[in-house]
């Protein structure tokens, strides 16, 4: 098995698969078993399933969905999305699920990482951290779906994370997402360097030369991906696929 985890990260709204660009423009993917259920075939290490609509609606996460996700799945899955307790992240264990991952609500309460680490484990939490750049190419941490800036530095907040009991980072760059231009390189090494927990990095991904520079010069443990395995090619409709694992064999050992 491949020793760098390449996720693919599919995004939620409301019982739907979409996908955006920079956090906007959604655009329908399909439904998410019979998406799964492809993927099962396709020899995926894991699988992330961010809801983006469950912090901005003020709901708790879809259980039922999660419930038919996880029976159709036969891989690790995790979930990030409305997750606001220890108690929401018990029963989504429960459901299958291995591991959740938290966002906005880590800003309001960070004290809820550690609340469900030292039940579940740091392995079973991922602290996902969504970056944005904004004039002079100055940067911030975005959270609730990118809408709302927050006052915490990048890589000190990774540490507090980190500090706090997460056992991964999500390091997602806004500004990359759904371009296929390329990982965020120089973020990625910053955070990668800064922490001594396995960064999964996200945003930009478009062919597998890019999903090897974000291990080789960002220094990522994992790539986050998604346009690249639900769309054909750049601009053309959608075709969930995922790369042979003796491609990505033969690209992480040259």
């Amino acid at each position: 098995m491949l020793r760098t985890r390449i996720i693919p990260a599919l995004l939620l709204d409301d019982e739907s698969l979409v996908k955006t660009r920079k956090f906007r423009d959604k655009s329908y993917i399909g439904d998410p078993c019979n998406t799964l259920r492809i993927f099962n075939e396709l020899e995926v290490d894991e699988i992330a399933f961010l809801d983006i609509t469950a912090t901005s609606q003020s709901r708790e996460p879809n259980y039922e969905l999660l419930t038919d996700i996880a029976t159709e799945c036969f891989m690790p899955l995790s979930y990030g999305g409305g997750i606001t307790s220890a108690d929401q992240a018990s029963r989504i264990y429960s459901i299958g699920f291995e591991k959740v991952i938290l966002n906005s609500y880590a800003h309001q309460r960070p004290e809820v990482i550690t609340d469900i680490a030292t039940v579940y484990g740091s392995q079973a939490v991922v602290a996902s951290i969504d970056v944005k750049r904004g004039l002079f190419g100055r940067e911030g941490i975005r959270t609730h779906g990118g809408r709302k800036a927050q006052s915490a530095g990048v890589v000190e907040w990774a540490r507090e994370m980190a500090d706090r009991g997460a056992g991964e980072v999500l390091l997602t760059s806004i500004d990359r997402e759904g371009t296929w231009q390329g990982l965020d390189i120089d973020l990625i090494r910053r955070v990668s360097a800064a922490i001594d927990i396995p960064v999964i990095a996200q945003g930009g991904v478009g062919t597998i030369d890019h999903m090897v520079e974000g291990v080789r010069q960002g220094g990522a443990s994992s790539i986050a991906v998604g346009a690249s395995v639900v769309y054909q090619k750049k601009d053309f409709g959608v075709l969930v696929n995922f790369p042979e694992p003796s491609v990505l064999e033969a690209a992480f050992s040259a």
